[in-house]
């Protein structure tokens, strides 16, 4: 399979802006988070897609300071951005495979991704999409999507709701009935998608993601999800620092819209 992944970047972040440039152990959090997709063993070629917005010049430059391979296309339309990030790469497109991984994930473990892709790998012929988000168990900040091309291109040829273009997948996975949907838990059998935060949306999140970079980047940059766990329970000083976060994601602007997600699943601030 030719595997493409995707890590969508911007600087405009209503809640946090910049929060792609904050700094992390001497470089932009983007470039961290970059880092540690690259040391994913099944990632492929890993495209960062940012805007066509000046203010996202920056990211482009960065990029190109750090030889990443950047796509540059519509703002908010995130559906379509991926989908013409892929046509600017891929070879073989009915070979592709197109893999999803937002910037806001600094803390991801590169062995979630290879986690999900060997499961993808394995179980191609089954189904259209995996991810470990539908229904998540993970810490939040581990999201990984994993779907056929021809998945993607479907979706972008007929997803019409704002929701379905902004977050590029909802079209696929709330339609079981056209797609093919698989999911992997997470293999310890717990679910901390609700009570452990590592995603970055507020300042607290920054704080916390720094905290962590600090204590663990030094002895390990790839430090995995055990030694961030392992670390909470040393500090529960650093678990607290945005606790008052965890649960907080998306969905919870969109709960009469989506059919496949449960009132539990997402929390108000």
């Amino acid at each position: 399979m030719n595997i493409i992944t995707i890590i969508q970047a911007r600087r405009g972040s209503s809640r946090l802006p910049d929060k792609v440039l904050l700094p992390l152990v001497g470089k932009p959090l983007l470039v961290r988070m970059v880092e540690r997709v690259f040391a994913a063993k099944k990632a492929g070629t890993i495209i960062v897609a940012t805007t066509t917005s000046p203010e996202d010049d920056i990211i482009e430059e960065i990029c190109g300071q750090e030889k990443f391979n950047c796509f540059r296309g519509h703002p908010t339309d995130l559906l379509d951005r991926h989908y013409q990030a892929v046509l600017s790469q891929a070879t073989e497109i009915s070979k592709t495979v197109v893999v999803k991984i937002p910037s806001d994930c600094p803390l991801i473990d590169p062995q979630v991704i290879d986690n999900v892709l060997n499961f993808f790998e394995k179980n191609s012929e089954r189904f259209d999409f995996v991810s470990n988000l539908h229904p998540p168990t993970y810490p939040d900040g581990n999201d990984v999507e994993v779907m056929h091309f021809s998945a993607l291109e479907n979706a972008w040829k007929n997803a019409k709701r704002l929701l379905e273009r902004e977050h590029t997948t909802p079209y696929i996975w709330e339609n079981p009935e056209k797609f093919r949907i698989g999911n992997v838990t997470w293999e310890t059998g717990q679910d901390f998608s609700m009570s452990h935060r590592f995603t970055i949306d507020y300042k607290e999140d920054y704080d916390f993601i720094k905290a962590v970079y600090d204590e663990l980047y030094p002895k390990n940059p790839h430090f995995e999800l055990n030694e961030i766990l392992s670390l909470l329970e040393q500090r529960p000083d650093i678990f607290m620092i945005n606790n008052k976060f965890a649960g907080v994601n998306w969905y919870r602007n969109h709960l009469g819209e989506l059919k496949t997600v449960r009132p539990e699943q997402t929390k108000n601030i």
